[in-house]
């Protein structure tokens, strides 16, 4: 493994199925979780926030466990995946979320969400069907239900904040 001084943060992005993704880090989960024990920033962003938690409805596998709580199907009664421009409901101020308000849009794509068994996380939630987490926050671990890289300014935006986040 090369050597811990080399990572200033990470990003985990995440297009896939809970278990692909489980089976793809387990090679690297010790040493992603020794990094976050070391203070080192992370960015989950779409499954790669997913995978930041226990398990998943979705498929079997064992996430990062970084965060408690596992990962849920969005109600049946909403068309899946969730894809499109929606925006948030920012319930906690956040350096993630710096300059960001609740009329911007973000692009999401997603049949599945976070379910923290600590609420205090949730830094912002979105409304698709029921209000779901779209931004959580536990000191260095941060996760998007999202694709800030796909939402235009404001994803920008909030990639830029990581990227200020991660030079402390």
């Amino acid at each position: 493994m090369h050597d811990l001084k080399e990572y200033d943060g990470i990003i985990l992005p995440g297009v896939g199925n809970f278990s692909s993704g489980t089976k793809d880090l387990y090679p690297v989960r010790e040493h992603i979780a020794h990094l976050i024990n070391k203070g080192v920033p992370i960015l989950g962003i779409c499954l790669g926030m997913q995978l930041l938690f226990e398990e998943s409805e979705e498929s079997p596998g064992e996430g990062l466990s970084l965060l408690k709580g596992k990962v849920l199907r969005l109600p049946r009664t909403v068309k899946t995946p969730h894809m499109g421009w929606n925006t948030l409901q920012i319930l906690d101020n956040n350096d993630l979320l710096d300059g960001i308000n609740e009329t911007d849009h973000f692009y999401f794509v997603h049949s599945y969400y976070a379910d923290p068994s600590e609420k205090r996380i949730v830094i912002a939630e979105t409304e698709y069907g029921i209000k779901f987490p779209s931004v959580i926050s536990d000191k260095n671990i941060f996760g998007t239900q999202f694709h800030p890289e796909k939402s235009s300014k404001p994803g920008r935006k909030v990639l830029r904040n990581f990227a200020g986040i991660v030079k402390r």
